[in-house]
């Protein structure tokens, strides 16, 4: 009898794990809200556009622009920040803007997690997605060096980390780098610099001559 009711008891824990495994998650976005980010206390208020983000009716997030599927049941989103800019003393409680870093929804699961990207910066770099790969020009720790930086889900050191020289102020001076397939190349273009094309294979990237670039794109406008 004993021995009847752990094998009723064990088919019941194994049902139920089961059920919960299975059940489905409700994973939404709101509306968007406009929204200023002060990059600096003197300088001008940026206009964002900024949505929360729910999981089964709770709001978990908020975002700033367009998820990136990165497969049917992974997608990467770039976070927003509400941040209390109260100095001490002060009332009553200031509340400002900023971005954030990218966050890796698993809809399976119904869990988000920190998606680090390495020498990324919230307020200078601009990541653009192609399948599992994230290409965006970096900064150094102290703010002075721009990188090409081309990385792939998964792997924590970067597929290709280039020197663009010098960084300036502002996220204009390296918007965010174009994708092509057939083959897969990613196109840097900072501005007033010369485009840098580098071709990916796989865990491999190599720098794309003048004479390739136009090859390739010739073949690809045929």
């Amino acid at each position: 009898m004993i021995r009847l009711s752990v094998i009723v008891l064990q088919a019941f824990l194994l049902l139920s794990t089961t059920w919960a495994a299975g059940k489905p998650h409700i994973i939404v976005f709101g509306k968007w809200v406009s929204v200023s980010w002060y990059r600096q206390e003197s300088g001008p208020a940026r206009d964002l556009k900024v949505r929360p983000l729910f999981i089964d009716g709770r709001q978990r997030e908020f975002t700033l622009g367009l998820p990136h599927d990165i497969t049917d049941r992974w997608f990467t989103v770039q976070r927003a920040v509400r941040m209390n800019d109260t100095l001490p003393g002060e009332s009553p409680l200031r509340w400002g803007w900023e971005p954030g870093g990218w966050l890796l929804v698993d809809r399976m699961a119904g869990r988000i997690s920190s998606l680090p990207l390495a020498e990324f910066d919230a307020a200078f770099s601009q990541a653009a997605w192609y399948r599992d790969y994230a290409a965006y020009c970096g900064l150094s720790e102290d703010g002075r060096k721009m990188y090409a930086v081309v990385l792939q889900w998964g792997r924590r050191k970067p597929l290709l980390r280039e020197s663009l020289g010098e960084a300036g102020a502002g996220p204009e001076l390296c918007p965010a780098p174009t994708w092509q397939r057939g083959p897969v190349r990613v196109t840097f273009a900072p501005a007033g610099r010369s485009k840098t094309t580098y071709a990916v294979h796989g865990r491999s990237i190599d720098m794309v001559s003048d004479a390739e670039d136009s090859a390739a794109d010739a073949a690809e406008n045929r």
